[in-house]
């Protein structure tokens, strides 16, 4: 049976998930009412973003940047240019709750189901996946599902959340987004949103892990290839 071909609205930051996502969703036909993306003073918005826009174009669907200043006056969050220096490590670390932005996805969401219904269009598309529940809460999917029921149920046209890649870790994004011929080189990762990748804090290691894991090469230039660290253990 073919899947249902819907009108939605695909939040895409311009790293690699949320890339593959916006390319899944048009290799799956659906008709993209606009790609969606944040502003909200991380310390690599400007790195990811034009990357958004980029691969928007690549699929003939009309980009916005929707500008979220308060975050970065208003929350405390490593991530945010207000925030500390971002830690390095491994991304399933302890450490790494600092970069965690309070709620960033429930935000997010709320924002785009309104977005979604204003422009006729049946779901929103997101790219959390099973990588992201070890630090991240509003990534997991009793939140995913919940926040889902929510919008399905706060707007007239019964807005739904699509979630595709909430079972998948970051590998077989990897592997997803090679097969849809995604060129990865120009997705953005780190965290520290200097010139290149820094090769170090914990999305850097994500991402060079996912590469191996999937068995796909990676195009990223890093500042540094050191040694991976290795994923804690349980309890850690």
């Amino acid at each position: 049976m073919q899947p249902e071909k819907r009108r939605v609205v695909v939040l895409c930051s311009g790293g690699m998930d949320s890339v593959a996502v916006l390319h899944d969703a048009h290799a799956r036909g659906h008709e993209i009412a606009l790609v969606l993306s944040f502003h909200y003073g991380s310390k690599h918005n400007d790195r990811e973003l034009p990357f958004a826009r980029h691969h928007a174009g690549l699929v003939g669907a009309p980009h916005e940047v929707v500008h979220l200043d308060f975050i970065d006056r208003l929350f405390a969050s490593a991530l945010l240019k207000s925030g500390g220096p971002i830690p390095d490590g491994h991304y399933e670390e302890a450490n790494m709750k600092q970069t965690v932005v309070p709620f960033r996805n429930g935000i997010m969401l709320a924002i785009a189901a309104g977005i979604a219904e204003s422009r006729d269009a049946s779901a929103v598309v997101i790219a959390a996946h099973s990588g992201d529940h070890a630090i991240y809460p509003d990534c997991r999917e009793p939140f995913m599902a919940a926040m889902g029921e929510a919008i399905r149920h706060g707007t007239y046209a019964g807005i739904e959340l699509l979630r595709p890649f909430i079972d998948m870790d970051k590998a077989a994004i990897a592997a997803r987004g090679a097969a849809l011929g995604i060129d990865f080189s120009t997705t953005w990762s780190c965290y520290k949103g200097g010139e290149i990748h820094c090769g170090t804090c914990g999305t850097c290691v994500e991402r060079r892990e996912a590469f191996l894991r999937a068995g796909v090469p990676d195009p990223t230039r890093y500042a540094s290839t050191a040694p991976l660290p290795s994923r804690p253990g349980p309890g850690a």
